[in-house]
């Protein structure tokens, strides 16, 4: 079990859900155009969430959801100890002019969302991508990346760690510091 600092409690982690969903209804009066993507695996879980809260907030999915693995659109993934496993990519729409939202829990050097936007170049050309993450880092970027839509922004030393924790996976929602690096 992980022992860290909570600093988004289970409460405060709801409170952000809501918030993040208002902001994207703001921008997204016509979700009829809106893809939802979320960046497997972690990007999944959260985009999961918001989805399941739209839906409630909107009264129905207007909006296309789906999971994308970038695996092996990495530029790290040949340079690892251990062999990577692939997550299963589920698009069953082309996002040729759409407006894309990618999904993930934590911005931090920018390298996962990169490997995103390119893997998507695969699935056809949109007319906007935007990005939506419950915690940005800001700190140690290498790509020239910025969140539209942040559930809290945490600026910790190179050394620390922060490990988004979902209900669905890890019993219990929660936003933890740790104060060197911890293995995934």
């Amino acid at each position: 079990m992980e022992s860290g600092k909570v600093i988004v409690s289970p409460l405060r982690f709801q409170l952000t859900l809501k918030r993040l969903c208002h902001q994207v209804l703001e921008n997204h009066e016509n979700a009829t155009d809106l893809c939802i993507i979320g960046i497997q695996d972690r990007g999944v879980y959260l985009a999961d969430r918001l989805c399941i809260l739209l839906d409630q907030m909107t009264g129905s999915r207007p909006f296309k959801y789906g999971k994308l693995d970038i695996t092996f659109y990495r530029d790290d993934f040949r340079r690892r100890d251990k062999p990577l496993r692939a997550s299963t990519t589920q698009m069953d729409f082309a996002i040729e002019g759409k407006k894309v939202l990618l999904v993930d829990d934590v911005l931090y050097t920018g390298r996962t969302v990169h490997a995103a936007i390119t893997t998507l170049q695969d699935y056809g050309r949109p007319a906007s991508i935007e990005l939506l993450c419950m915690v940005d880092r800001r700190f140690n970027r290498h790509f020239p990346i910025r969140s539209d839509y942040t559930g809290i922004a945490v600026d910790a030393l190179d050394q620390a760690y922060v490990r988004v924790r979902f209900n669905q996976t890890d019993g219990t929602d929660a936003i933890l510091l740790f104060s060197g690096k911890q293995n995934m």
